[in-house]
């Protein structure tokens, strides 16, 4: 017997995947995404930060970690309050974990957590067309 076969969209497909391969490099879609939605983030936590002094809000710091694939958002423990001379990692936590309308991370994530992971997905999927 015989079989005719064929394969269309062959070169569409192997397209398709040069450009999913290259969207998951640290400089591609991927990387821009996180890059992306740590600066969101990182913004809405300091405007969520409501200390008196300011070197609080001042603290945050953004990171991109693991070759571009991971993006972290904290306390920066070496910055120090010039009135108080504490450390506003360490009342930051305690700040934090006040909850409600001091919990700014929380804020930030409850808040507008769904609207950024929209937007990464929006760079992500623009990088595989």
């Amino acid at each position: 017997m015989k079989a005719d076969v064929s394969i269309k969209g062959i070169q569409e497909l192997q397209a398709y995947n040069v450009r999913a391969i290259a969207a998951l490099r640290p400089d591609g879609a991927v990387g821009k995404a996180i890059q992306h939605g740590t600066a969101a983030l990182h913004r809405h936590a300091v405007i969520y930060t409501h200390v008196i002094t300011g070197s609080l809000r001042g603290s945050h710091r953004m990171d991109i970690e693991e070759k571009g694939m991971r993006g972290v958002i904290s306390i920066d423990p070496r910055t120090v309050n010039p009135r108080s001379r504490q450390r506003p990692a360490e009342y930051g936590f305690h700040e934090h974990e006040r909850g409600g309308s001091h919990a700014f991370y929380q804020l930030a994530v409850d808040s507008h957590g769904g609207p950024v992971l929209e937007e990464m997905n929006d760079i992500i999927v623009r990088g595989l067309l």
